[in-house]
């Protein structure tokens, strides 16, 4: 099972690494990562493999979502099933 997470906001330092390291805490691999920053508004989508989490789905939204108002960003998890149902032509 695989999700996405997308993360937008100002740029700051250490986003990526808060991001990933609750990944790791709960057992989320990364598998890919596209960013980018335009002036100063940061952009980044991830896939990110979710078979081995050692929390439920919601809790592990609701972790980033905790992290993005933190740091004044919008991250948001959607699991791979409903992204693509959302964006099939």
């Amino acid at each position: 099972m695989r999700a996405v997470i997308t993360v937008i906001g100002k740029d700051t330092v250490g986003i990526l690494a808060k991001v990933t390291g609750i990944c790791a805490e709960q057992g989320v691999n990364v598998m890919d990562v596209s960013q980018t920053i335009m002036q100063d508004l940061f952009a980044m989508t991830m896939l990110a493999d979710i078979s081995a989490m050692k929390i439920e789905f919601g809790g592990f939204s609701d972790l980033l979502k905790a992290l993005g108002e933190s740091m004044n960003l919008q991250i948001h998890v959607m699991h791979e099933d409903i992204f693509n149902s959302m964006h099939r032509v």
